[in-house]
């Protein structure tokens, strides 16, 4: 893993690791899905892309990390730059050399192979010695000391938390300069997931790398994040430090469940929800 030169959230001054510009995603030539999504992610920051399922957060993640050609889809407008270049013409591998990758939603392990078998194939696209790679399997074992009892382990056969922290630990094994994190409390117990951001918030802290953080758990995701976004039918309807969209009254009444004084109307929500989804 690279030697931290930026510990937690990047100043404002500091180029963005990440930067997407006003891209639209279409699925099979016909079905638009993204219009015109745009946000920043600070070099060495969390930020959470949030929303309900069906939002767009998982398109907005391959799109990133280029995994939409094999879905049928692509994107038609705006451009996507990661570390200063553009890379939404680049091959998934291109991305993951570069320091940019995608733990998917589902804790999608290689289920017949053991968890350090699993970790492995996360340094598949380096080029250094092994002895580089075998000092940063220890220090994925070192971050996930559950993965160090199950390491011969057959991946399949581990708790769903530990599969996750499994993916989470081979994407470590590339050396990344940002891991986008897909669902990661999907399925998981309150714990567990507490666990699991807080190694989250541990790594971006101690190594530097910066997530995007697509959760529909909203609570969770702004308790860590230093900055969020809300997506809704593909748009970005809201974007704002982290503290300030959870304790946005609007916010925590259609995202975290919890109503002011006065609950809004059904009436209010419609429009509400139709107002703002011209704000981007």
């Amino acid at each position: 893993m690279s030697t931290p030169k930026v510990v937690g959230v990047a100043t404002e001054a500091a180029a963005p690791v990440l930067s997407v510009n006003n891209i639209e995603v279409v699925y099979d030539h016909v079905i638009l899905v993204l219009k015109g999504v745009s946000l920043e992610v600070p070099r060495g920051g969390i930020v959470a892309l949030l929303g309900a399922n069906g939002a767009g957060k998982t398109t907005t993640l391959k799109a990133i990390s280029n995994l939409l050609h094999a879905e049928r889809g692509e994107v038609t407008k705006g451009s996507i730059l990661f570390d200063g270049v553009e890379v939404q013409s680049q091959s998934p591998n291109d991305l993951v050399r570069r320091g940019c990758i995608q733990v998917m939603e589902g804790r999608r392990a290689f289920p017949h192979l053991t968890v350090e078998e699993n970790l492995l194939t996360g340094a598949f696209t380096r080029r250094d010695s092994r002895s580089a790679i075998a000092q940063d399997l220890e220090r994925v074992y070192a971050y996930f000391p559950r993965l160090t009892e199950r390491r011969n382990s057959t991946a399949g056969y581990t708790s769903g938390g530990e599969q996750q922290m499994c993916v989470i630990g081979r994407a470590l094994m590339s050396r990344p300069k940002m891991i986008l994190l897909d669902e990661p409390s999907m399925g998981l117990a309150p714990q567990i997931v507490e666990e699991i951001f807080e190694i989250v918030k541990d790594l971006n802290a101690k190594e530097g790398v910066s997530f995007l953080l697509a959760e529909q758990n909203t609570n969770m995701a702004l308790k860590y994040a230093g900055h969020g976004y809300i997506l809704e039918n593909g748009r970005v309807v809201m974007d704002g430090e982290a503290h300030a969209l959870a304790t946005n009254e609007d916010v925590k009444e259609f995202y975290l469940g919890v109503a002011g004084a006065k609950r809004k109307s059904y009436r209010d929500i419609k429009h509400y929800k139709r107002r703002k989804r011209w704000l981007a």
